[in-house]
């Protein structure tokens, strides 16, 4: 919100540095994200007076010029200019020896990019010239901003300004802008005299209200009737109607708007149109309260209907762009059809125009989330829509409302008469809060004295009342954010002062040692072994598209399924929240492989949101997963299980694994994880089909670990065991196995049969000949080691009694033999 001091001054007598009003609105809340000096391009420009003027010798439209610039910088200045229009005894910016300009050739700013040009005593043509004869274009200014600015030449200064004097002051740049940036809670404040309030609040000024008087007239034409069939997306509508003639309101006349209003719409960087049309602007910059005025005669059957818009109607914007709307858009219209699109931009078949007499002007109040919607699904915006987005109260409508019709009777624009009509749906009384000054000072932490908070809340304009320790506030019909004590403690503080807090300690508060907890020591140590695997870490957002849910292959009834829904994603690929996390992790291998990087490992450690019942009534269970990700030809499943089992290893677990039948993992390269009898996980090479139809050449391996079961059993801490007294022995076996018999059901039965078994390798698996149909033969080594109070080490006698025992526990148990 861009306000500029000057006409800060009109509501507040401030004289405060512009740096020193910047602290003080910082303290209350408004930072000021930058201070903007309007003359920081113009240094060493006067006005001075031509007192003397000849033809250049060797130049036919140069002019040889005397100028007059006071006592402090000379009296008789010569300097050559080109101009067309310099005259003897005309008063003009004179930028001196050693001055600076604003550039504006764009040539020449590609050697200035700060926008500076350096004015130099130098010759043209052979005469010598001590400075420069400005334009309105060098100062940066046009029209709006000062009388003439725009002319072909240079700037004719008006009302004989003192010689000498600086340019700044005689046309108005020595004034600062202020950039504020303005919560979403105080919709109140992007408005000039919204800011102009908080200013008297805090310098303890008088507050000057903008003049809203004026006189009706009886009118004899017919009454334009208002009617609002969607209260709920228009709480508040104002229609006024004011007779002109086509001279005061659309045509020679038109430019004649006021230089006073011109130039605060120019600081606001807008230009001058209308006087009708600038002055719903200036009231939208000096109130927050977006207008619109229709040609009143361009409305059909006299009628201002406010509805949605029928499905497939369309409408003409002033701005020439067609669109087409639905149900879910607010429109203005008359007897026949829309024109306006609510909150948004007037339609382009009632605007105001050179043949344009009477006009009907509209303040209302819109639902700020109806707007925003709008905007953003038809692509189209504007000042208003981004005032009504943020909130307009039905309080300022009608404030704005008479503020307009004052100025259309100040501007001679038309005459307001008494055909007027209020639609108020909302409750116009004004809030009423009561409250115990002892829950405001516990809830502050302070006791902040009686007299002080009666100040500064009516400073505020609460019209506060105390009795006793109870508060009694009439809240503003502009603060809709006020509701509670809370709300009320706010506004006392930041008008007290932040400093006037004292540091304590929660009631529950207790020293403590800091550092991580236990389960986020787990946490890291899981991240830190997968790092030494190779693996980079991946963050994803915390939802996807449903169409994921087909790509991964889920059965209709499939519990992944059940996922809430967002109610106002980003798109309908962000639309839904995670249940799993493969997809996010498949996403990832997908976008690496089209980017180039054929080869990769990625995990990342993250919560799923599961909810017990859609729609959802409760709460969803946030459960954290591991997922996991590896892709590239020179990558395969071993390398995904091998991650596993670096997890097991550094945190002293076992798994066990048994074919997985996950939809999207190949049927025969994935594996369900156990731990002990319960599944924790699952890993396993994409699904071909599904990899077809991603049109990937590379090999993707995907896996998932429930973490929420596995942390508890986790245990980040480091285990010591004694070295064995006596060397390992090792065996190499040759079993034969039926097809159906897994690898992990045989390394399990290895371990149980032999208590020195410490460690079980699968290095080769044979199908072919010599092995009958049916069956595979699997080559294992076996390693045995001692224990650490072993007084003897295991002999070859005592490794092959241990083989056979093994061998007979393998054929009993699972009909396993030695090939």
């Amino acid at each position: 919100m861009k306000v500029p001091y000057s006409w800060l001054k009109d509501y507040v007598d401030v004289n405060l540095p512009a740096s020193e009003l910047a602290e003080k609105l910082f303290s209350c809340g408004f930072e000021v994200e930058e201070i903007i000096y309007l003359g920081e391009k113009i240094n060493r420009v006067v006005v001075g007076e031509v007192t003397a003027l000849e033809k250049h010798p060797d130049s036919d439209h140069m002019h040889i010029c005397t100028v007059d610039c006071g006592e402090e910088y000379g009296r008789a200045i010569q300097i050559v200019t080109g101009a067309p229009n310099v005259y003897v005894g005309m008063r003009t910016p004179v930028a001196l020896d050693n001055s600076t300009v604003a550039e504006t050739n764009p040539a020449a700013l590609e050697k200035c990019p700060d926008g500076i040009k350096k004015i130099k005593k130098g010759k043209l043509r052979g005469v010598e010239s001590c400075g420069m004869l400005c334009s309105g274009e060098e100062l940066g200014i046009n029209d709006d901003f000062y009388e003439g600015a725009e002319v072909f030449g240079l700037l004719d200064l008006k009302g004989n300004p003192p010689l000498g004097e600086d340019i700044k002051k005689t046309v108005g740049l020595d004034d600062y802008i202020f950039d504020i940036s303005v919560t979403a809670n105080r919709p109140d404040c992007q408005c000039v005299f919204g800011i102009a309030r908080e200013v008297a609040a805090i310098t303890k000024s008088e507050l000057k209200t903008p003049d809203v008087s004026f006189k009706e007239y009886d009118s004899v034409a017919a009454p334009v009737t208002v009617q609002v069939l969607s209260p709920d997306l228009c709480p508040r509508y104002i229609g006024r109607y004011v007779e002109g003639t086509k001279e005061s309101i659309g045509g020679a006349n038109a430019d004649k708007t006021p230089a006073w209003m011109r130039k605060r719409l120019a600081l606001a960087g807008l230009r001058s149109i209308s006087p009708v049309v600038d002055i719903t602007n200036f009231v939208l910059l000096e109130l927050g309260q977006p207008m619109h005025a229709f040609d009143a005669d361009e409305l059909a059957g006299r009628k201002i209907i406010v509805r949605r818009a029928n499905e497939g109607e369309k409408i003409v914007t002033l701005d020439e762009k067609e669109f087409t709307l639905n149900g879910d858009n607010l429109v203005i219209c008359d007897g026949e059809k829309p024109v306006a699109l609510a909150g948004i931009m007037g339609g382009l078949n009632s605007g105001i125009n050179e043949n344009t007499k009477n006009v009907f002007f509209e303040a209302a109040k819109f639902a700020r989330d109806n707007i925003r919607k709008t905007s953003r699904k038809l692509g189209q915006s504007s000042d208003s829509s981004a005032r009504f987005e943020k909130g307009v109260d039905a309080y300022t409508a009608e404030f704005a409302m008479n503020r307009a019709l004052h100025l259309m009777e100040e501007l001679g624009c038309g005459k307001v008469t008494k055909i007027k009509s209020d639609e108020n749906a909302g409750n116009a009384q004004k809030k009423t809060i009561t409250a115990s000054l002892e829950k405001i000072n516990a809830l502050l932490g302070i006791s902040v004295p009686e007299e002080e908070t009666r100040d500064i809340l009516a400073r505020l304009n609460f019209q506060p009342k105390i009795e006793g320790d109870t508060l009694t506030v009439t809240v503003p019909g502009y603060r809709e954010d006020v509701e509670n004590y809370p709300d009320l403690a706010e506004e006392i503080i930041r008008s007290y002062g932040y400093s006037h807090l004292e540091p304590t300690f929660l009631k529950s508060a207790r020293v403590t040692g800091g550092g991580l907890s236990d389960t986020q020591k787990s946490e890291n140590a899981v991240k830190e072994t997968l790092c030494n695997q190779g693996f980079y870490e991946a963050y994803n957002y915390s939802f996807y598209s449903p169409k994921d849910f087909d790509l991964m292959r889920l059965p209709d009834d499939a519990e992944e399924r059940k996922a809430v829904r967002v109610l106002n994603p980003i798109t309908e690929d962000l639309s839904v929240m995670r249940t799993f996390l493969a997809p996010s992790m498949l996403h990832d291998a997908v976008r690496n492989i089209r980017r180039g990087n054929d080869s990769g490992k990625l995990f990342e450690y993250a919560r799923v949101y599961l909810p017990e019942t859609l729609p959802v009534t409760t709460q969803p269970e946030e459960a954290e997963k591991l997922g996991l990700c590896v892709w590239g030809n020179e990558y395969d499943f071993f390398d995904l299980k091998g991650a596993v089992e670096a997890i097991e290893r550094a945190f002293y677990v076992t798994f066990t694994y048994e074919r997985s039948h996950a939809p999207y993992l190949h049927p025969g390269i994935s594996a369900n994880v156990f731990y002990g009898k319960e599944q924790v996980g699952e890993i396993g090479e994409l699904d071909p089909a599904i990899a077809a139809s991603l049109g990937l050449d590379k090999r993707v391996c995907l896996g998932e670990l429930n973490m929420k079961k596995l942390l508890p059993l986790l245990n980040a801490g480091v285990r010591f065991t004694n070295l064995p007294p006596f060397p390992a022995v090792k065996r190499d076996l040759a079993l034969i196995a039926d097809e159906n018999v897994t690898c992990a059901q045989i390394q399990a039965e290895l371990y149980r049969s032999c208590k020195y078994v410490t460690d079980v390798q699968l290095f080769d698996v044979y199908r072919g000949g010599q092995i009958p149909e049916g069956k595979k033969s699997m080559a294992f080594t076996l390693t045995f080691t001692p224990d650490s109070s072993a007084d003897k080490a295991i002999t070859a006698e005592t490794a092959d009694n241990f083989v056979k025992k093994i061998l007979g526990a393998l054929k009993f148990k699972l009909g396993v033999t030695l090939r």
